[in-house]
Formats: C-alpha cells, structure tokens, sequence
C-alpha cells in the first residue's frame, strides 16, 4: 500500500506532508498560516520567478559553487515551470506575511523536489535543498521585487501592442467618418456641430498617449536588486555572483533589465512601483471615459442619441424582448474601476514600509499585477468586440443635428449673436431647418446657408476672411 503522507521537520517541529505533494514543511505552515483570500498566484509571476531562480542557478554553477548534476536539475525544473508546468503546487495564498518569503518557499521547495526527481530521489528527500541550493546567494527581499518586476514587464510587453492596435483603429475611423455631422454635447446639452472623425480622433489621442505612458512604465521598472539579498548590502552573496547574476536574468527573459544602483534604495522603496499604477490607472480613466461616450452615443437606441452603432454581442433581458445592452463597455467600465482602486491601494501599501523593507510585497504585487492582467484583456476586448465594428448612424447624427440649434453658432461669426438666436428661434416656431430658418431671416437661399456648414467647415480650425465670404456677399446683394 502507497504511503500517503511523508514526515518533514523544521525548527517548529514536524508536519505531515502529502507523499505526492511537490512543496515542502514551509509551504505547509504558509497554507494554514494565511487561509485569506482563496486567490492563488498568478501564473506570470510564478514563471517569473521561476525565471530568477533560473538567472541565480546559472550565474552559481558558472562560478562553481553548485555541483553540476545539482545545477542541471534545477535549470530543467525552473525551465519546466517557466513553460508552464508545476503550477498547481504554488499554492500559498496571495495575501501572506512575510513580505512574499512564502511564495520564495514555496517556489523553492517545488523546484528542490522535481530537480531531486529529476535525479531519480523522492520527494522529501532534498537532495536537491531548497535553501543549500535553489535559494544559494538569495533572499526573498531581492528575489520577490524581482520577479515582480519580470512578470511586470512581462505583460507590459503584451499590453503595448494592443494599446497601439486600438490606436491605429480609432485612427482609421477618424478619417473614414470625416465628413458626417453630428451634435457635440456640453454637459449633456446639445453644443455645436462636429464631425464623427473628430470623436473617433480625440479618443485616438487619448489613446496614443497611454501608449507612451505604458512605453515609458518599462523604463521604471528595469532596475532590479537581484544580489542584494535581505536589506540590500549584498550580505551573504559572493561579489562577482552579484555583478554577474542580473545579465543572466536578462539573457534568460530577453527583458532590458539591469542591476540597480543602489541596492538599498531599490530593496525598501516602492515608488518606482506607484509611478507604474499611476500611468495604469490614467489608461484605466481614458479607458472609462471612452465606455462612458460609447454608452452615450449607443443609447437608446430608438428612446436615447442612437448616433453610435456598436455590435450586438448578448440578448439584454430575462423580461424584456428584443433588448440589447453595451455589455462590452460596461465590463471594460468595471475592470477600468477595479485598476483605479488597486492604484490607490498600492500607493498606501508603497508608503506603509517600514526602514529597510516594505512587508506588505504580497498586496502590492497582487494590485499590479491584477492591474496588468484587466486591461490586458479590457484594452483588446473594447477593441475587438466593440470600437472595430462601431460606426456612426448617419441618418441619426443629422436627425438631431437639424432639430436643435446648434447650426447656428457656425453664423453667429457672419450675422453677430442676436440675429443667430432668431434664426433658431424663427426655426423651432415653424418646425423648420437651421439652413431654411437661416435663408428666411437672411434673405438668401438656403445653399449658401449651406455651404458654411459643412464638414469641411468644422474640420477647419476657427474660420478666416474667407469663410463666410460668399453668405455676406449674397446678404448685401439681397
């Protein structure tokens, strides 16, 4: 009959351990130590961590302090995790003590027990130590910052792109939709007149902004304290491991890291951490405030503006046939809520450290990366599931912008504020057009009124000698 459990003993005492279970003692105590969350952690960082203990195995073997058979199993161990693989044996809470020395634990001991495999020993037997050797010249306070900031960087990369795909698509519509009319609104109220393009056009700009803040996030966070080890005087660590250790993790994750300056600066301060979530969360604002015009604009649609088409993607009601909501923008709404609060929670986590250490690294590392994680799928999701098909209703823009009296802010330039307001007035006593309105009080025909308030018009920035011309000549003629 197959043992289920195997015995393992710390300075605590002895825990009894499933026989089959990759991770050790620590992880044990660490798993009924901190029943908080229920959240496990996430898989980028677990390959990110994976990939330093990869970086610090190499650099040790190079200099010959791990025997070669040992620093073999722990490179195709940390390979296979990196891969994906062993991830269902993290299984530390994501909210801990400690300052993230269980996540190291627990990372340690499963890669000590599948390199021991590797060499043909049971788990428990440490052959391969977790701390004698996955964790030689280490310490969770240069390690855990680390790989936080590898699995950062890691999906900064991937949001990069999408952020500047969905740039390039706003883009497009702005010059596709550059000649329909619509009703700008102020407070809600109707405004004056613009084009669809220029809609399409501002969230562009909102957009390619965030594309250089996100840019300009990895250059916050490339400095890394690998080899600092407990408060950053490198204590414990052989010199040239410490000078070496850095341009292995950078060949390893292609990532344009490099060894921070000062060790202890990097070790106890988290701002650079703060800057980050504060450049998330303005992509986040941007990213609420465009679902928030989108909901506007789509509205209705018969009932609401009804000025904005996007793609019907679920039936809306359990009671209501037929009705269809922006279920789209309203899930890119909540993540972009959830990345603004972890931005104020990682700023009160980053101020709470204390001396040389912050031990709240856990709570920090779950709001970015949660962070990351949202509008790595928000940014793509209102991208191709709603803006890339979205398009304005002309017959709706024009509806609206005939019946109010918008138009006639374009005139108030030519005929002066007060023969503007009775042109609008003239035209909703008799239910008519700005244009016919306009040609009445004007005594001109209601193509010249016409031909100041066209596209091309708006598009213009402010308005010349030139742009009325033709409606005051044809004033003074009449």
């Amino acid at each position: 009959m197959a043992t289920l459990f195997r015995s393992e003993h710390d300075a605590l005492g002895c825990v009894e351990i499933p026989a089959n279970a990759l991770y050790g003692i620590h992880t044990a105590r660490a798993t009924a130590n901190f029943p908080l969350s229920g959240l496990r952690l996430p898989a980028v960082l677990i390959r990110a961590y994976a990939e330093v203990k990869l970086a610090c195995a190499r650099t040790n073997l190079a200099l010959g302090y791990l025997p070669t058979d040992i620093a073999q199993a722990i490179d195709t161990a940390c390979r296979e995790v990196i891969r994906g693989e062993h991830h269902d044996a993290i299984v530390v809470d994501a909210f801990q003590g400690g300052a993230g020395t269980s996540t190291n634990m627990n990372i340690n001991e499963v890669l000590a027990n599948r390199a021991g495999a590797l060499l043909g020993h049971p788990y428990g037997a440490y052959v391969v130590h977790p701390l004698h050797h996955v964790n030689l010249h280490q310490s969770t306070n240069d390690t855990y910052p680390t790989a936080l900031k590898v699995a950062m960087l890691h999906e900064l990369k991937r949001l990069e792109p999408s952020i500047a795909d969905l740039q390039t698509t706003l883009q497009h519509k702005e010059q596709e939709y550059q000649n329909i009319l619509r009703l700008a609104r102020t407070q809600l109220q109707d405004a004056v007149p613009m084009t669809a393009g220029m809609t399409f056009g501002a969230w562009a700009e909102a957009i390619s902004r965030d594309r250089w803040r996100i840019f300009k996030c990895r250059e916050r966070i490339k400095l890394v304290n690998l080899g600092g080890t407990a408060v950053g005087t490198g204590l414990g660590a052989p010199r040239e491991y410490i000078l070496r250790v850095t341009d292995a993790l950078r060949s390893i994750t292609g990532l344009k890291i490099a060894r921070a300056e000062n060790f202890i600066d990097a070790t106890q301060n988290m701002d650079c951490f703060v800057e980050v979530s504060g450049m998330l969360k303005t992509c986040a604002v941007n990213l609420l405030k465009i679902c928030s015009d989108i909901r506007l604009l789509a509205s209705g649609p018969m009932a609401g503006l009804g000025e904005l088409h996007i793609p019907t993607q679920q039936t809306g009601s359990s009671i209501m046939p037929g009705k269809i909501n922006p279920v789209i923008p309203e899930a890119v709404s909540q993540a972009a809520l959830r990345v603004m609060a972890n931005d104020g929670l990682a700023g009160n986590v980053a101020a709470l450290g204390n001396l040389e250490l912050n031990q709240f690294m856990p709570l920090l590392a779950h709001c970015l990366l949660e962070s990351l994680h949202m509008l790595n799928h928000a940014v793509v999701l209102l991208h191709q599931r709603c803006l890339a098909q979205a398009s304005p209703v002309t017959d709706r823009c024009a509806e609206h912008l005939a019946s109010g009296g918008a138009l006639a802010t374009v005139l108030v330039p030519a005929v002066g504020y007060e023969t503007a307001e009775h042109i609008t007035e003239l035209a909703r006593q008799q239910h008519i057009s700005i244009p016919e309105a306009a040609a009445t009080v004007l005594g001109v025909s209601v193509e010249d009124v016409a031909s100041v308030l066209t596209p091309q018009r708006m598009r213009q920035l402010g308005y010349t000698d030139e742009t009325y011309a033709s409606l005051r000549i044809n004033t003074v003629k009449s």
